[in-house]
């Protein structure tokens, strides 16, 4: 009895204790997104301060200043949000961890936008807005403004509720609706929004066509064979030697351009040289690595890691090409009007500024990627190596397809809708087998309407979110920017 007392103190003395630590534990994870913020902040800061350095005019610079804090802004949220379409797969299929992920990212999104990110970049920034309906350069900067703004706090956005929407949408909803609020809807260039529009229906399509088309090759010619090992031995490198000639084409077709003319034609046999010198070194590899292993389908996915390693990369280098453009578009356009005081030509890409979009996107993955890598990776259809591999290279040529021809697909659209067509694919593997199943053994028990709906391999509600998402951007994202725009033109232009 005497000991009840004391007994009780240290009870609460625990309960205290237990609260202090929560609260600890509950600081700790707030100040991680804190910290991101900040280290955020601090790059766009010395984008901003780094233009002061390299560009050249003087009147109105502080214009450029604002411009390369916001496009170094947009960098980061591409980064944060598209990304994750690329690593996403391989993170989900356990074939890359979140680090491994992060670092092959950022190191090939960057060497992308660097090496071969400027074709896109003139459609962006040129092909949208008519510049004879225009009525001044400064209304054509204010509107890029406006574009860069809008587009960059749309995506913001989303990231932050978990949505992984186009960026490309983003910033061509954002110039078009400020080119609106300028000009009206003559100032649009039409025919330019309708290939772009047409292209956002054909790139998710084509992509999960092409993903569910490398995976059906994969199951009838691997994984349905009675010797698997034998099969994967035969036709793993292959899969790698095309994956690398795929990459060397378009390396020698865009990124060595700056350097020596490459045609069409010898791009190609470039990577048909390199496809078969990869399939040449890769194959004995693959023998060796399969050694040992057991004829099931969980011994295929140590083989399949590797490949799903070398897709990511190449995907990320292929989305740093394309998305960079949705960070440096504007700004290349709005450095351009005030260097030479007239939006009319060709834009010249600062070296600057690509760097600036490059870095931007590195720094937005590092900081902000892990959340919606997790949700592309795991939380739309389970992913192994096999299909993770179906899905990074689909969308690794058709964004390489896109970005060769100078056209801003987006790359959101591509990735997640090759983990669509993956997961709709099995659903109609797995239901035909039952089929054929059930025909074969008519004693076989029928599977019922609602065990088969409980039973889809694709989650119903993440497609209709992504549809929705992917949707209302464009719209979104245009009335934001002609709103901003009307705003900068009552502040500054009068």
């Amino acid at each position: 009895m005497p000991d009840s007392k004391p007994t009780h103190r240290w009870k609460q003395l625990d309960r205290d204790l237990g609260r202090i630590g929560a609260v600890e534990y509950a600081t700790h994870y707030v100040a991680q997104p804190l910290v991101g913020f900040g280290i955020a902040l601090v790059f766009i800061a010395v984008a901003a301060f780094a233009s002061t350095l390299f560009f050249g005019g003087d009147q109105y610079s502080y214009i450029v200043i604002v411009a390369a804090a916001f496009g170094a802004y947009m960098a980061v949220n591409i980064g944060a949000n598209d990304v994750a379409n690329n690593m996403g797969p391989a993170v989900g299929a356990n074939a890359l961890t979140m680090g491994g992920a992060i670092v092959i990212a950022a190191v090939f999104e960057s060497a992308g936008a660097l090496l071969a990110g400027g074709d896109v970049v003139s459609t962006i920034s040129k092909g949208i807005i008519d510049p004879d309906s225009v009525a001044s350069s400064e209304v054509f900067i204010w509107a890029m403004m406006a574009a860069l703004i809008s587009s960059a706090l749309w995506v913001n956005m989303a990231t932050w509720v978990g949505a992984p929407v186009s960026t490309t949408h983003s910033v061509v909803g954002g110039v078009m609706g400020a080119g609106i609020a300028a000009a009206g809807f003559a100032a649009v260039s039409w025919p330019t929004m309708g290939a772009i529009a047409a292209s956002w229906v054909i790139s998710p399509v084509l992509g999960g066509l092409i993903a569910s088309g490398f995976l059906a090759f994969i199951k009838i010619m691997i994984i349905y064979r009675d010797d698997k090992i034998a099969a994967a031995r035969r036709w793993v490198p292959t899969l790698i030697g095309i994956m690398s000639g795929v990459f060397a084409t378009y390396l020698a077709m865009k990124g060595l351009s700056r350097i020596v003319n490459i045609s069409f034609g010898a791009a190609c046999l470039v990577g048909l040289g390199v496809g078969l010198v990869t399939l040449t070194i890769v194959r004995p590899l693959v023998w060796r690595q399969s050694e040992g292993l057991e004829n099931r389908n969980k011994s295929l996915k140590v083989l399949f890691n590797i490949p799903l390693i070398l897709s990511a990369a190449l995907l990320s280098f292929a989305h740093g090409a394309n998305d960079v453009a949705n960070a440096v578009g504007p700004l290349a356009a709005i450095v351009h009007a005030e260097s030479f005081g007239t939006f009319a030509g060709q834009v010249d890409i600062p070296t600057w500024v690509m760097v600036t979009g490059a870095f931007g996107i590195s720094f937005g993955l590092v900081l902000f990627g892990p959340k919606l890598i997790r949700m592309v990776g795991s939380q739309i259809t389970k992913l192994n190596p096999m299909r993770a591999y179906c899905v990074a290279l689909s969308a690794a040529i058709t964004v390489i397809v896109a970005s060769a021809l100078g056209l801003p697909v987006s790359s959101t659209h591509i990735a997640v809708g090759g983990v669509f067509g993956v997961g709709f694919f099995r659903e109609w593997d797995s239901e035909r087998r039952a089929r054929l199943s059930a025909n074969n053994r008519p004693e076989a028990k029928r599977i019922a309407p609602e065990e088969r709906r409980r039973r889809k391999l694709v989650r119903r509600s993440h497609f209709l979110t992504v549809i929705a998402a992917w949707v209302i951007t464009v719209p979104a994202a245009a009335l934001m920017s002609g709103f901003i725009f009307v705003m900068l033109r009552m502040a500054f232009v009068g």
